[in-house]
């Protein structure tokens, strides 16, 4: 509920201030005292476009601010915390400024915002039925969201969006997949060449050092083989000279000398041993180099052989990593990386079937909401066209048209079903009815507004109306039949109202009169509220009565707030 709008140098308006209430609000004044300002507010407020030719002449800024209150609006709280705005204690503060520099400023609850905000926010909640505003039961989008919620298929609707998400998703990844598919080919046969050539290298760990050595006695086995013999010789004597004495029988000689010694010093017997020990070991080097000698000796073929695998581990090496157990894990790692490009297209086919299920379970959900629309549409259709002849549009004609809506490429239908509500309207017979946003006269529309926000007055509970130009052209018993809907409305939503005709006047809940006055050659325009009884008869009475107020328009007056009274 909008609770108080505050306006400043705006058009005529210096500064005013407009305390509003729940249920009906009524404007009044006569012709040109300003009333149309209010609106003009309000449209600010909801996003509309704003003009520096609007600022109050001798002023550089004006303003509108408005308080809501939103204790009875969570959807509206909900959208604010998604934006990091907050309430304060169920009332939210919103503030619009225009500059004559062409600084276009907006605040809600103290924090600027992007003025599309406030489109955002409040478009779908403050609607303004004016010949010269936008309003949100205008746009397409927006009659398809109330004929859904007027015949209860939100959730088929939702439905629809969430199984078209869901094929989205799906295609996108098809897409994706089917776009990798060169790129994977490539990639698939430049591991699998990896792979298979380490695979054919049968690698072995510590290899590498294995073959570098063995590389190494073969290269140098001649020498090798002679310094072997040459040791021998010095252990065990030069097989050649056959009374050579090695260091073999030396240490012999010295451990028999000790051990002759043991007897007359016990002391000694230690080191015999240790003699004894050395010469076996002595032997044992020399019999291990003989037998070492004779196995060495030159093996070109063998050598070839080493070199060759040894170049083939080093190639690898240089391509795969530092060493026999980083080129293996290498090898798992593309293993791996292959696995999953050749279960690619597994997923792939796996995407194309869930591709056609998910397309019938969408085609699907479309008309099951399609068939509820269809329904929904010829019963607002009635409805509304029954509100329209109690409103005097007797020969009007109004129709829901179920027009077929572009769906995406290759896709059934979009994510708000396969056609697009479209209300269409036309006040005289003989002429097909036309989309109500090309209705041209603002009392129609107003009137059709009128009756159809009284059609769906359940449906979005808790807005905030306006209407204006609503009794164009109307008197009489229809004007009261005006007041009633008006009246019936407010029961559901907060309702602002400017109006001529007293018997809506005489119905409202909270009756505001708009005047201009002139001051030092300025005009003023201010608004003021009629608190008591005998201020608004004195109102609708020269409503009722023109600029001669008798004591007969008077009881005019009375008679109509007395029938207007909820009963």
């Amino acid at each position: 509920m909008l609770e108080s709008l505050r306006i400043e140098h705006l058009a005529v308006v210096d500064a005013v201030e407009i305390e509003l209430g729940p249920g009906l609000n009524v404007l009044t004044g006569e012709t040109g005292a300003g009333k149309s300002i209010v609106l003009s507010a309000l449209g600010l407020l909801a996003g509309g476009r704003a003009s520096a030719e609007a600022i109050r002449d001798g002023e550089d800024s004006a303003g509108v601010e408005a308080v809501f209150a939103t204790r009875e609006l969570p959807d509206l709280v909900a959208a604010l915390s998604e934006r990091g705005l907050a309430t304060d204690d169920g009332s939210l503060v919103v503030r619009r400024t225009i500059s004559r520099g062409g600084r276009h400023r907006a605040r809600v609850s103290g924090e600027t915002v992007p003025v599309a905000l406030l489109a955002e926010l409040f478009g779908g909640r403050l609607e303004i039925s004016s010949q010269h505003e936008s309003q949100a039961l205008l746009r397409p989008e927006s009659q398809s969201r109330l004929l859904d919620a007027y015949g209860r298929l939100e959730p088929a609707r939702a439905e629809v969006a969430r199984h078209h998400a869901r094929l989205r998703e799906i295609d996108a990844e098809r897409g994706r997949l089917r776009a990798a598919a060169e790129e994977r080919a490539r990639r698939e046969d430049f591991l699998s060449f990896q792979v298979q050539e380490i695979e054919d290298a049968r690698l072995v760990p510590g290899e590498a050092a294995r073959l570098a050595s063995e590389r190494s006695r073969l290269t140098h086995a001649e020498q090798i083989g002679a310094e072997a013999r040459s040791a021998m010789a010095a252990l065990s004597g030069d097989p050649v000279e056959g009374d050579a004495v090695g260091a073999a029988d030396l240490v012999v000689r010295a451990c028999r000398a000790v051990e002759a010694l043991v007897p007359l010093d016990p002391e000694l017997g230690e080191l015999a041993e240790r003699l004894r020990s050395a010469s076996t070991e002595l032997a044992e080097a020399a019999s291990e180099l003989e037998r070492y000698a004779d196995r060495t000796e030159a093996d070109p073929a063998r050598l070839a052989e080493v070199e060759d695998r040894l170049d083939r581990v080093e190639r690898l090496r240089r391509k795969y990593g530092e060493n026999e157990t980083a080129i293996l894990a290498f090898a798992a790692g593309a293993s791996a990386e292959l696995a999953t490009l050749r279960g690619a297209e597994q997923g792939l086919a796996k995407l194309d079937a869930e591709s056609v299920a998910a397309r019938a379970r969408l085609a699907e959900a479309a008309a099951l909401l399609s068939a509820g629309r269809s329904k929904a549409a010829a019963r607002l259709a009635r409805e509304t066209q029954a509100a329209l002849r109690e409103l005097a549009l007797e020969q009007a004609r109004f129709e829901v048209a179920l027009v077929p809506a572009p769906a995406p490429e290759g896709l059934p239908c979009g994510p708000a079903g396969a056609e697009l509500p479209v209300f269409r309207f036309v006040a005289d017979p003989g002429s097909e009815p036309r989309e109500l946003r090309r209705v041209a006269s603002g009392g129609e529309l107003s009137r059709v507004f009128l009756a159809l926000k009284n059609v769906l007055r359940r449906v979005g509970a808790g807005m905030v109306l306006v209407f204006d130009e609503v009794d164009a052209g109307i008197g009489g018993a229809v004007a009261d039949r005006v007041g009633a809907a008006l009246a019936e409305l407010a029961k559901h939503h907060q309702v602002l109202c400017i109006t001529h005709l007293p018997q809506v006047a005489a119905r409202a809940h909270h009756h505001f009169r708009v005047r201009k006055q002139t001051s030092r050659g300025r005009t003023l325009a201010t608004v003021e509220r009629l608190a008591d009884e005998a201020a608004r008869i004195d109102e609708i009475a020269r409503m009722a009565g023109g600029a001669r107020v008798g004591e007969a328009t008077r009881a005019h007056a009375r008679q109509l707030l007395d029938a207007g009274r909820p009963r």
